[in-house]
């Protein structure tokens, strides 16, 4: 499996994928991920976080604070190799019901999954299950808050709120519908602080305390976070920013580490008993070059020199990435330069 931070379609990040577009597309976001594609569709399974509603129409798009991204990079996501998408975040209500409604429709045209977000309560009832090799893995999505944002009263479920008890619940139901394996996609944490918060910690520590849960992937601090292992799971706290206008040229409160990201491998293993587990955990460093937002693969472009006018900036994300990935203990294999 593959994972990766915030999809963040910042004003500039689609004025560039306008500059890109053409009779396909007409905002194209794919060469923005020409140096990651590879890493990403030789996945069995990649997973993105889309951090924003999308446009039906490419139109009336709006970045900051309150986000409506062009349609067009559904598409994009499908193309470049993920296989879907965790959507309940922060900003997921930021064009109301009808933001969500588009957003789902345009996964399906395309033919990506998707969990966190429900146009119907049948909908919400059913968690996202992917079969891969042989294995079936279920994969749900959930947030902190709606920046302000009220569900209405009669779609409670069309985004799904971070609760324990819902956690574990639709758990449970992909373990009944055949998961054998779960992943919680969770939007949570501090913005631009690399540690966890103690409510990060707890949360993972209450989720983990049973056995419907195997895996937690975190997303919203827009830095990445740490690994830790918490019992025989993994917590990989959070993935920072994948794509996104975010960094100190761009914003006061932006630090470094906004325009370093990641795509972590996990590898599952079944056992002879018939129990899936991680045999392996690995990532990839990337950045976001702001010039063209062009998500870099650090490594690759540091062994190839392919930006030695980047080289500080690249060698200094490298260093960051791989220090906070290592930083609870658990030995993530980090791709550098040979």
């Amino acid at each position: 499996m593959a994972f990766t931070g915030d999809l963040l379609s910042h004003g500039s990040v689609f004025r560039q994928a306008q500059a890109n577009g053409g009779d396909e597309l007409v905002y194209d976001y794919r060469p923005m991920f020409d140096l990651v594609r590879e890493a990403v569709s030789d996945a069995d399974l990649a997973v993105c976080h889309l951090e924003t509603p999308l446009s039906p129409d490419n139109r009336n798009l709006s970045g900051y604070p309150v986000f409506n991204a062009p349609g067009d990079l559904a598409a994009a996501i499908a193309q470049v190799g993920y296989d879907g998408c965790s959507t309940a975040s922060n900003h997921s209500l930021d064009q109301g019901i009808t933001g969500v409604e588009a957003t789902l429709d345009l996964f399906d045209q395309v033919g990506l999954g998707h969990a966190g977000m429900a146009r119907t309560l049948w909908e919400a009832t059913f968690p996202r299950l992917y079969h891969v090799n042989g294995i079936t893995i279920g994969h749900l999505s959930y947030t902190y808050g709606l920046n302000g944002f009220i569900l209405p009263e009669d779609q409670p479920w069309a985004v799904n709120i971070n609760s324990v008890d819902d956690i574990l619940a639709e758990a449970r139901v992909a373990i009944d519908l055949g998961a054998e394996f779960v992943v919680l996609s969770i939007h949570w944490g501090a913005e631009n602080r690399v540690q966890p918060t103690e409510q990060q910690r707890a949360l993972a520590k209450e989720i983990l305390a049973g056995d419907e849960v195997d895996l937690i992937v975190g997303t919203h601090a827009h830095v990445i976070q740490p690994v830790e292992r918490l019992g025989g799971n993994l917590v990989i706290y959070g993935l920072g920013n994948f794509l996104s206008n975010q960094s100190p040229q761009s914003c006061r409160s932006c630090p470094p580490e906004s325009a370093d990201g990641v795509i972590v491998q996990v590898d599952l293993m079944e056992g002879d008993s018939g129990d899936v587990e991680v045999a392996a955990i690995s990532a990839i460093p990337t950045w976001v070059d702001r010039r063209t937002f062009t998500i870099v693969d650090v490594s690759a472009a540091l062994a190839a020199d392919s930006f030695p006018e980047l080289t500080t900036q690249l060698e200094q994300s490298l260093a960051r990435t791989t220090s906070t990935l290592r930083s609870y203990g658990v030995d993530v294999m980090v791709a550098g330069p040979p």
